[in-house]
């Protein structure tokens, strides 16, 4: 990747995304073109308001970890899809004033209606008490600059509450993402089923941009979902590994660790080139692409 000058106000983004809500310094920033294409304006788009589910699951059973995390992934992308479209919308409005709710938070409902009931069925079918999160379908919006909660990552990094969560870091490095640490989702705390163990999960580093100009926004939310999809990813087919052990002393850094810094290099490599290519400084994401083990 190209290296590029870090600019110094910075926030944590947050798995995963993947999977995964804009979380940027004093929201994001929605432009229209100055000179040289740089934003010239600074007016805040709304994002999507969803509840989090991650942390208001009971402990997941590892049998139903590698399906969990698929569907919060989903969600996290869908907040995502839908915070890209009232980015595009606060540039150039469109429809009446039933605009927002007929054609982002009514389908979004009804999407994460049938997310949730996927997770609910993964509980079931292997003969776990059915939790109900109808509660957790309905979404509304935030105030202009107010980020997403999304569901990307569990206590990892040190990112403290916030992460992926509710304001505060996306991909998958705090309380709420990607299942990766603090006891969530069957992936850390000794619970799984597995004779008092615990499967493992990727510890990646938290992406930290400075803030994203309008004209990259979409492009910047869609990699750092694909973050947040990868991790999740990889901690499934760590939970699949917890139960049915296979390769060698070297199987996790060649088939999981390895490629998984290889899909983050390229995400992370996307992010840049979107900010070059509006004419902002590209920032240096090197540092964020190797990951680790929790």
């Amino acid at each position: 990747m190209a290296r590029g000058t870090r600019k110094t106000a910075v926030l944590k983004l947050g798995g995963v995304g993947a999977l995964a809500a804009l979380l940027f310094a004093g929201g994001l920033q929605l432009a229209s073109a100055g000179e040289n294409n740089r934003p010239a304006t600074t007016a805040a788009a709304q994002t999507v308001n969803c509840p989090t589910v991650r942390d208001k699951l009971p402990a997941v059973p590892a049998a139903a970890s590698a399906q969990v995390e698929r569907e919060l992934a989903n969600l996290d992308q869908e907040i995502a899809r839908q915070n890209k479209r009232l980015a595009r919308q606060a540039v150039r409005p469109e429809g009446g004033p039933a605009f927002i709710d007929n054609a982002i938070l009514g389908p979004l409902r009804s999407k994460r209606v049938a997310v949730l009931d996927r997770i609910e069925i993964a509980f079931n079918r292997i003969g776990a008490q059915r939790p109900n999160l109808d509660a957790l379908a309905a979404c509304s919006l935030n105030a202009p600059g107010v980020p997403s909660a999304v569901n990307g990552g569990a206590g990892q990094n040190g990112a403290g509450q916030n992460g992926n969560g509710n304001a505060g870091g996306q991909n998958g490095n705090a309380q709420n993402g990607n299942g990766n640490a603090g006891g969530q989702n069957g992936n850390a705390g000794g619970q799984n089923g597995n004779a008092g163990g615990a499967a493992r999960t990727v510890n990646c580093p938290r992406v930290v941009l400075p803030a994203v100009p309008a004209a990259a926004a979409g492009q910047v939310q869609a990699e750092l979902a694909t973050l947040d999809k990868q991790i999740a990813e990889a901690d499934a087919r760590l939970a699949r590994l917890a139960v049915r052990p296979e390769g060698g002393p070297a199987f996790i850094d060649n088939a999981i660790l390895g490629p998984l810094r290889s899909k983050r290099v390229a995400a992370l490599d996307r992010i840049e080139i979107a900010f070059n290519r509006v004419g902002a400084q590209r920032p240096n994401l090197d540092g964020f692409a190797t990951c680790g083990l929790n």
